[in-house]
């Protein structure tokens, strides 16, 4: 059953109330205004295969080489960029993670195909991978954020030590609570994430691109604070309002040749 829109106190009257209303307030562009520029955000997790690491090790160094030349054409400062992590040693079904943002899913789709493409990519899987957008949070966290600049679309990569990410659902009853209700619950969840200002989360959307509907990647140098970040969180009210959270992935941010070099 779909929603109606209701227009609060003092609103204009005309709207229309055949459409149905967003929970998140979402619109349609108004053409009268600059399109806001959002990004395109894909985590993409690669499993090696066993064979592979039995190469002679010139070949495999080879097969390094090509890899990491796909990454470094891509770098393209201010148009597409890329961050590698390993997860060896902290996931079992996963070897290492690109993180890559650009503009344009054709971008993401072609840069992907090209690490593929490369004889290291023909001893890869993919287990997981997913894509989300860049866009503004309806919730007022009463500071700067940066993730919020360049129109409200652009998120920028911190540079910390370690990145842990999961996919992310609320349940349908979440959506069905009103902004008043939903916005109380989410200003203890925000409270308390402010109390732990070394941990910066990016959080990208993925409504009707991916299955999940939400991608988060918080960036810290010091993973005790995400640990007692999230069991804090699980203490929360709104935490009854999570439908799944998983699978997590615990990754070290390093750089391209020193990730394919702890594959072996």
């Amino acid at each position: 059953m779909s929603e109606t829109v209701v227009a609060p106190t003092g609103a204009d009257n005309s709207v229309d109330r055949s459409r149905p209303a967003s929970s998140y307030q979402a619109q349609p562009h108004d053409p009268s205004k600059p399109a806001v520029k959002r990004q395109i955000v894909c985590f993409s997790f690669y499993k090696i295969m066993p064979e592979w690491r039995r190469l002679p090790a010139e070949e495999k160094a080879a097969h390094k080489a090509g890899f990491a030349q796909v990454l470094d054409r891509w770098n393209r400062p201010g148009e597409f960029v890329s961050m590698t992590y390993s997860t060896i040693g902290t996931r079992g079904d996963v070897d290492m993670c690109v993180w890559s943002i650009g503009y344009a899913v054709d971008e993401m789709n072609r840069m992907r195909s090209e690490l593929l493409s490369t004889a290291l990519g023909g001893y890869l899987s993919t287990p997981h991978n997913f894509l989300a957008m860049t866009k503004r949070s309806q919730y007022q966290i009463d500071r700067p954020d940066e993730s919020e600049g360049e129109g409200r679309g652009a998120i920028r990569p911190g540079g910390q030590k370690y990145i842990f990410i999961y996919p992310f659902w609320k349940t349908r009853p979440w959506y069905l609570l009103s902004a008043a209700e939903r916005k109380r619950l989410m200003d203890e969840h925000i409270r308390i994430g402010l109390s732990y200002p070394r941990v910066k989360l990016n959080t990208t959307y993925s409504f009707g691109i991916d299955d999940q509907e939400f991608v988060v990647a918080f960036e810290t140098n010091f993973p005790e604070d995400f640990l007692d970040l999230v069991q804090q969180l699980r203490e929360t009210e709104i935490s009854m309002y999570t439908l799944q959270d998983t699978p997590i992935f615990s990754c070290v941010r390093l750089s391209p040749s020193e990730m394919l070099d702890r594959l072996g």
